[in-house]
């Protein structure tokens, strides 16, 4: 009698633990720790920590575990032996996209596409999905947020072909995968994976919990059945992905997509892509017939800019593979105040003040004084160093209050001792420059070899900013 009262009141303990057990998570890097913090020590945040029940499991539950992994023990593989296809990639029928996942999509590959509320990440995937399917190819797009007659509106409304476009309207996670079992799906979508949830998970739906399942359960269904799979991910206010920083990991490619406030253009940039490249961008254009492909963004991003206005200059920009020309602004003013303002928008701040530092002190120009605004026209970001030439000739441009001279590009680094630096791919910015009709081309003379001098009217090589602005500004 006592040994059976001690093995119930084993059993009992063990069940109280496993009901009463709890963990907190960070919801910004997945951090595990067993009581609520205010800051995350992994990431920094704050008040990202959220409550999670967790199963501790019994002796029983712990046999059953050993016995299934004995059963589903996978045997390594010889390299030479795994089977390969070179044609393991399908095109999207949207040659922006394709551009930026590196040449199409992959079987049984997993992409993540976040955006702000109502940019258009349902009408892409949409018109996605009509892209690849077919009658004798279907494609599954899952919605948690919209009923099928909202999905039958939208296509209707964007002229899709509906031939082979399956909906599927549930927040079930094991409903879309008994789905995806059934059918060899040449697209499956799901919007979004915040909304859908495991019913054997406690927890609600955008916790970090049901995220982290749903997502790792799609995953691998996609993978076993080679099945390409997109997931659409909600961005939190700092325009980050919401839900773990574990997603991001799970997935194959990180797409991100973007506009500029009031405007029409949406970027389409990769953040993480396993099969391919991440600095390629796609361009589109949201129209009433939905997003338009622009196969000429250097001529869209080009179109406004005003003639003969001082603080403008036009740079040979290279996201990846593609030259696009953009139009760096800048404002200089004195400032009333003892502290000059330097905002920058779509280049990197510091990189602005850096400039600026420079430019005082090789070239005499007084900025000390002076606010100091920078903007990339048409809401392209520019992270790479070959813009500090054209934001330097903008900022002393807005200076002198001068035009920058007619039908002029250019591109450059500049190093702390105001000289002029070599960039990559020169051949190629210049090339883009020539087509939209430039016909005057500053670049280092380190690329002067690269560039075809009979391109262009007049070619400028430069090795030093000193006297830069007697030779790009015009005379009043």
């Amino acid at each position: 009698m006592p040994d059976i009262q001690y093995t119930l009141r084993s059993r009992q303990e063990e069940a109280q633990l496993a009901k009463d057990r709890t963990q907190f998570t960070c919801s910004a890097c997945g951090r595990i720790e067993p009581k609520w913090l205010g800051m995350c020590p992994g990431c920094g945040q704050w008040n990202t920590f959220e409550k999670q029940k967790i199963q501790v499991p019994t002796r029983s539950g712990l046999q059953t575990a050993s016995q299934k992994m004995k059963q589903h023990f996978v045997k390594p593989v010889m390299a030479n032996d795994v089977a390969f296809a070179d044609h393991d990639r399908k095109l999207c029928h949207l040659k922006e996209i394709d551009r930026v996942l590196g040449g199409g999509i992959v079987r049984g590959s997993s992409v993540l596409l976040g955006g702000e509320p109502g940019i258009g990440k349902s009408t892409l995937l949409l018109q996605m999905c009509a892209g690849l399917c077919d009658s004798t190819s279907p494609a599954l797009y899952v919605s948690a947020e919209e009923s099928l007659m909202q999905l039958r509106s939208r296509a209707q409304r964007l002229g899709l072909a509906l031939d082979g476009l399956t909906f599927l309207s549930t927040t079930d996670t094991d409903n879309v995968l008994e789905v995806i079992d059934q059918e060899q799906w040449c697209l499956v979508v799901v919007d979004s994976i915040q909304t859908v949830r495991c019913p054997d998970l406690q927890s609600a739906s955008g916790g970090v919990s049901q995220v982290r399942e749903s997502a790792s359960r799609l995953v691998d269904a996609s993978k076993a059945k080679d099945i390409p799979l997109v997931l659409i991910g909600h961005v939190t206010k700092e325009g980050n992905l919401a839900g773990p920083r574990a997603l991001e990991h799970l997935v194959d490619t990180v797409l991100y997509f973007e506009s500029d406030q009031g405007k029409s253009l949406r970027i389409v940039r990769a953040h993480k892509n396993r099969h391919g490249p991440v600095s390629e961008i796609g361009v589109f254009e949201m129209t009433g017939q939905g997003l338009v492909e622009v196969p000429n963004p250097s001529a869209l991003f080009l179109a406004d800019r005003p003639p003969k206005v001082s603080g403008s200059a036009v740079f040979c920009a290279l996201r990846g593979s593609r030259p696009i020309l953009v139009e760096v602004q800048a404002l200089v003013g004195p400032t009333p105040v003892a502290q000059p303002r330097r905002t920058a928008l779509g280049c990197d701040p510091n990189r602005v003040s850096l400039l600026a530092a420079v430019l005082e002190r090789r070239t005499g120009a007084s900025l000390a004084g002076c606010d100091l605004f920078i903007n990339v026209a048409g809401g392209l970001s520019l992270d790479e160093p070959a813009a500090d030439l054209a934001i330097c000739i903008a900022m002393l441009s807005s200076l002198h209050d001068k035009a920058v001279l007619d039908d002029l590009a250019v591109f450059g680094e500049v190093g702390l001792a105001g000289e002029v630096r070599a960039v990559a791919n020169a051949e190629a910015r210049a090339a883009e420059a020539r087509r939209l009709g430039f016909h005057l081309l500053m670049l280092p003379f380190g690329n002067m070899d690269q560039v075809a001098v009979s391109s262009f009217e007049k070619l400028m090589p430069i090795s030093s900013i000193e006297g830069l602005a007697e030779q790009v500004l015009e005379e009043k």
